[in-house]
Formats: structure tokens, sequence, C-alpha cells
């Protein structure tokens, strides 16, 4: 769960480390840690509950700004009548400037500091205030020892700006780390929230501006994608608002897959395009023997993958089911020739990851070109191991991105995507009912179908992905999950959003 209420018609920025450092610096005159701490003191509050003045607040104060935000919510809680405990074993001396002026005005106002923790306490809210962004390691003595007995308590736990011991630009935890029911996180959001472990870890995730302005977050290149803003800024090809149009103005799509005992991965695919608006779809089978009529989507025009290729189309889908023997290579070779856009998944990816002749006609081509690999798929195509891409999801991303020359979705918690020019987001929607069989033939049909409705691959990817991602959300919502969703149950949910959308904008 996000709060951070986004400016109208805009997507909320995401911030990499090095990004946040600048802006500190160019707001260097404003009081930031003093309006973070109040932030945490406001946050505080509200998971205590109003009902509990004078409640019991546990404070863990790291050596560093981290820790000088959390002296300022801890006097800030203290003068709102809160019985508040601070923990802090590091140096004085070596106190930041900021964080010793925010440790002092706490003790001037009466506070008091412990360096050990007071393992008996109980009470209603612990703050962890222990490493914020700029840990790049795994936490040590004392504050492991701290993490893991906070952890064990039983009591929630804020965190301000990252849970201790997750890395803020890659959602790594490695070694002990904070799991936490909420995180106040300030000036922008930072990937590590929003991907690879930390989903899992941040809990309930407020984002605090701290009153910076707008104009110093506008350039980020990343952005959070969530479906009530894409919703609302929802493209005029898919709010059907025209009526004099047919069936050609949205687009021809034809998916390639299917090789024997596959042939179910291509029929998801051609009937997710249907459900999110392509206007007519072309199924192409690898396999010789193949159905001659889906009875489920009798709509889908079925065929031999040579023919669904030759018969021209305006995006051709490929790789859903489709294998790795040479014959499909071929297939694949004539796909990366076509004058036409194109979305790469599954064995389509590890064909070219294993043929260097794909891999450069991939590069080569200048028709716009999506790329939906999960993982192991990425270790393949960057000639590294999955847990290589893993350990920074977003510059494995970007390295795909321009290394290819292909708009990119690397699947999985926090899916990142990134364009060739750099751009980047990590989508927020999406739930562990997506971890099915046949879910990524879907989005490769929803991608396939936002393509052929001539939205430009970047805002296509956006869409189809965070769409695929909000279906899911849209099944739980309704009870039908997340345990057991069907990729089959997930075209039916985004045509309903997708509909509902159009009908609010």
């Amino acid at each position: 769960m996000i709060s951070s209420p986004p400016r109208a018609g805009a997507l909320s920025p995401i911030l990499r480390t090095s990004e946040v450092r600048a802006i500190e610096q160019r707001a260097r005159a404003a009081p930031l840690m003093e309006r973070a701490g109040i932030a945490a003191a406001e946050m505080a509050r509200a998971l205590v509950g109003s009902g509990n003045a004078g409640g019991k607040v546990l404070v863990l104060a790291g050596p560093g700004n981290n820790g000088g935000d959390a002296f300022v919510a801890a006097r800030r809680l203290r003068e709102g009548f809160f019985d508040v405990t601070v923990v802090f074993a590091g140096n004085l001396a070596a106190l930041p400037p900021d964080a010793a002026a925010a440790l002092s005005a706490f003790t001037v106002a009466g506070g008091v500091i412990t360096s050990s923790l007071p393992r008996e306490w109980r009470g209603a809210l612990i703050i962890d205030g222990m490493f914020g962004i700029g840990l790049t390691r795994p936490v040590g003595s004392p504050y492991a020892e701290w993490i893991a007995w906070a952890n064990g308590a039983n009591i929630p736990i804020l965190a301000l700006d990252i849970p201790s011991g997750l890395h803020a630009d890659t959602g790594l935890a490695t070694g002990p780390v904070i799991v936490a029911a909420a995180t106040s996180t300030f000036i922008g959001l930072k990937p590590g929230l929003l991907t690879g472990d930390g989903p899992d870890l941040c809990g309930h995730l407020h984002m605090h501006a701290l009153a910076i302005d707008d104009a110093a977050v506008a350039g980020a290149a990343g952005h959070r994608l969530t479906w009530p803003e894409l919703a609302a800024m929802l493209p005029d090809a898919l709010c059907r608002r025209r009526r004099n149009v047919h069936k050609g103005i949205f687009g021809t799509v034809a998916v390639i897959g299917g090789a024997p005992g596959m042939i179910g991965a291509p029929l998801l695919a051609g009937r997710a395009a249907l459900h999110v608006g392509a206007g007519r779809v072309r199924v192409g089978f690898a396999a010789r023997a193949h159905p001659s009529v889906d009875f489920d989507a009798p709509e889908l025009m079925l065929g031999t993958a040579r023919a669904a290729l030759d018969a021209g189309a305006d995006v051709v889908v490929m790789g859903p089911g489709l294998g790795t023997a040479a014959r499909t290579a071929d297939l694949l070779g004539q796909a990366l020739a076509l004058p036409t856009a194109l979305v790469l998944d599954a064995d389509a990816l590890n064909l070219i990851a294993k043929d260097r002749r794909l891999r450069d006609a991939l590069r080569e081509r200048g028709h716009p070109t999506l790329l939906t690999p999960h993982p192991a798929e990425a270790g393949r195509l960057l000639g590294v191991d999955t847990e290589k891409i893993q350990a920074d999801r977003v510059a494995a991303c970007l390295e795909m991105a321009r290394t290819l020359n292909a708009h990119v979705v690397l699947k999985g918690v926090g899916s990142v995507l990134a364009a060739p020019d750099g751009r980047w987001d990590i989508n927020a929607s999406g739930n562990p009912g997506l971890s099915a069989a046949g879910s990524g033939d879907v989005l490769a049909g929803f991608a396939g179908a936002m393509l052929a409705q001539h939205l430009e691959p970047h805002t296509a990817l956006r869409y189809a992905v965070c769409l695929h991602g909000a279906a899911a959300d849209a099944l739980v919502d309704l009870g039908h999950g997340p345990l057991g969703i069907l990729a089959s149950e997930l075209a039916n949910a985004a045509r309903g959003l997708l509909n509902a959308a159009a009908r609010e904008v």
C-alpha cells in the first residue's frame, strides 16, 4: 500500500540516492531534517492512534542523518506527551552537524537517551531511525541485534526513509533488515522500496515531499506506475469516443508461438489482445498439428506461423509457447526483418540470447520492439546469472534497453520498465496471483494490442504492464485470489478496468 497523492496528470517520480543527494544539496538552506522529523512524528501519531496520547514509543537512532530525523521525531512526540525512549549507541562527536543539532534540541527539551536496548520494553510503536539511503553494506553490531529484537517484538515498526538494512537503489537485503509496518520516505520514492525485497519490507508506504518544489524532481528519469494515475491519463485511442471507426483503425496483431504441447500459450495472448482493444488478431502456430478454431474466442483467426507472418500485421507478438527448435529460429529471423512493431517474449528471448545473428538483427531494427523477460531470461540476454540481474533490477533493465535497442520490462515484484533513451519506471500494481502459468502470455498480448492501437512504445508498455497487475488486483478485490488466479481470468478483468477508466476521463 502506498500513500502519496499524485499531482494531477502526473506520475510520481522515483529518485536514486545520487539524485536525492543532489536535491538535498540544492536545498541545503532549508530545514529538511526538521521537516522529516515532523512528518515522521505525525505518521507515528497516526499509527499509535488518537486515543493513545502518552503512548509508549521506542526510537532506535543510528549514527548518521537518519538518526537525526529520529531525534526530531522523538522531540516532537515528547511535546505531544508521548512516553518516548531513545536508544543511541553512536559516537556523539562523529554525528553529522544537523543530526548533532537535532540530538542537542532533544536533550535540551528534556529528552534522555540510553545506549543500550531496553529488552523488556513494551509499548505501542518502534521507530526505526538507524540507517537511511546511504547504507550500502550489511548492518553490523550493535544494530544487527537491534533489528533482530525489533522484528521479534511483535510491535509495529515505523521506518524512516527506508527500512534499515535495505539498499535504497536496488531493493536488495543482504543482511539483517527491518520488517516495517509502515515507512515514511522523504523527498521522493526510492527504487528499493518498490522492487526486489522492498515491497515485502516497507509495509504501508507514505511519501513526504518536505516542501521540496515539484520542479526539483521534475527531471527524474524514473517514475512509479499505478493504475489510478494511468487510468486518469487514458489515451484517446483506448477511450473509444469516436463512432466513425472500423477494426482496421485499431490494428491487426499476429501472435506467433504454440510449439507442440504449448498450444494454449498463443491462444491466451491472442484472447488478451482482443479483450484490450486490438481490431483483429491472427494466431500462428509453430506446431504442425493445431486447432482451426478457438471455441472460447472464435474471433481469433488461426493458422500456421508462416501464414500469420506472411498475412501482414501491424504488430507481431512472438514467443508464447514458441519453443527453441531450428525452425522457430528461422521464424524469429523473419519476424525481426519485418517493417512492423514487435513484442518478444519467452522462447523468442531465449533464441536471441544464444544466436548472435538474431541478436544483431534485433539491435538493428528501426521499428518499435518490446521485450518482456523474467529475471532468468534477462540473465541469458545479458550473459549473467539471475542473481546478478536481481542484485540491481533497475540497472539490468536499463542495460538491456540500451544494448538491445528495445523497450524492456523486467518482470517480477516491482516490474521495472526501461526505454533505450534512459527513461525507466517501476510498476506498483499486481500481486502474487500473477505467479501462475500463462500470465506472461497475457501480458505479451496486452502489449501487442497497445502497440496496435498506436500508443508510443514506452506508453504502450506502461499501460500493458500496469493494467496486467491492476487486473490481478481487481480479481483479488472480488475475492478471486490471489491464490488460484488463472491467467485466462486476467483479460476480462482488464477490459472492465479500461472501460471504467474511459468513462471517467
